[in-house]
C-alpha cells in the first residue's frame, strides 16, 4: 500500500482557529472522495501557556516544552509534517524544529513570501498581530529577508487589535468589524500596499464578515494552501494561484 503523507497539527492556539484551519484544508483540497483528502493528526492543546504573555514577560510559563512534547508525539504517531496554526508560536519554532526529524512550515515566512509574490512592487507591508508577535520580531525578520518594510500599528491602534483578539474573538464574542476595518485603513493610509492578518483569531474575523479585499492577506489561508501542497495534494481551481504558490521544496523532501 502506498504511503500517504500525514499532517500533524499542534492546535489549540487558539481552539477555534485550529478548527477553521482544518476546515480550510478540507475545503481547499481538490478531492473527489474521502480518500483524496489529507490524513491529519490533531492535538487541540488549548492549555499550552499563552505565547504573548511569555514573550512580554508577563508570565514565566514557557510554552516551548509543551509544544516540543506535542511535536514529538505527532512524529511518533506517524506525522510526516508538522504545522502550528498560530503566528505568535513561530517565536518558538526553531526550538520545536530542533526536537524532531520531520519538516515544519512557518506561517510567518510563508505569509511574507506570498505577499512578495502576490503584490507587485511590494515595499511596505502592514502587520496586524498580537503584542507578542510584534515584540518577537518574526515578521520584521521575514520582511527584511525580502527587502520589505514591516509596518505595525501605532500604540492606540495596537491596543484595538489586542482588544479584538483577546477580549472579543478569544472570548467567544463578535468582533467589532468597524474597529478592524478602521485599523486596516489606518495602515493603508500609512503607505502599506497590503495588510496581513497576522493572528489566526483575525482570520476568524475575516471569515465571519466575509472580507474579500485583495490587499488584506490572511496568514491562516496562506498556511492552509501551503500545507495542502506540502502534503502532495492539489488546490481546487478557485484557490489555485501558481504564481503565488510555486512548488514547495518541503514537498520533495516528503516524497
Amino acid at each position: 500500500m502506498d504511503k500517504t503523507r500525514t499532517l500533524g497539527i499542534i492546535g489549540g492556539v487558539g481552539p477555534m482557529a485550529t478548527v477553521y484551519f482544518m476546515e480550510m484544508l478540507i475545503d481547499m483540497t481538490d478531492a473527489a472522495r474521502d480518500q483524496d483528502h489529507i490524513n491529519m493528526i490533531v492535538y487541540n492543546h488549548s492549555t499550552i501557556p499563552d505565547r504573548t504573555d511569555y514573550i512580554l514577560d508577563k508570565s514565566k510559563k514557557d510554552p516551548l516544552p509543551d509544544m516540543i512534547h506535542d511535536a514529538k508525539m505527532l512524529q511518533s504517531a506517524g506525522a510526516d509534517l508538522v504545522v502550528v496554526p498560530c503566528n505568535t508560536a513561530q517565536y518558538f519554532l526553531e526550538g520545536i524544529k530542533a526536537s524532531i526529524k520531520i519538516p515544519m512550515l512557518n506561517i510567518v515566512d510563508e505569509t511574507v513570501a506570498y505577499a512578495k509574490r502576490a503584490v507587485p512592487g511590494l515595499k511596505r507591508l502592514g502587520i496586524l498581530a498580537t503584542n507578542g508577535t510584534v515584540k518577537s520580531g518574526v515578521y520584521d525578520k521575514a520582511c527584511k529577508e525580502h527587502l520589505i518594510e514591516c509596518v505595525v500599528p501605532n500604540e492606540a491602534a495596537q491596543q484595538i487589535v489586542m482588544k479584538i483578539i483577546y477580549e472579543q474573538v478569544k472570548a467567544g464574542k463578535m468582533a467589532d468589524i468597524s474597529a478592524v476595518m478602521s485599523v486596516i485603513e489606518s495602515m493603508k493610509s500609512a503607505g502599506c500596499q497590503a495588510v496581513v492578518l497576522g493572528c489566526t483569531e483575525l482570520s476568524l474575523v475575516k471569515k465571519s464578515f466575509s472580507i474579500t479585499r485583495p490587499d488584506v492577506i490572511d496568514s491562516l489561508e496562506v498556511l492552509a494552501k501551503r500545507t495542502i501542497l506540502a502534503c502532495g495534494k492539489k488546490l481546487k481551481a478557485r484557490y489555485a494561484d501558481t504564481d503565488a504558490f510555486p512548488s514547495l521544496p518541503v514537498a520533495k523532501a516528503l516524497l
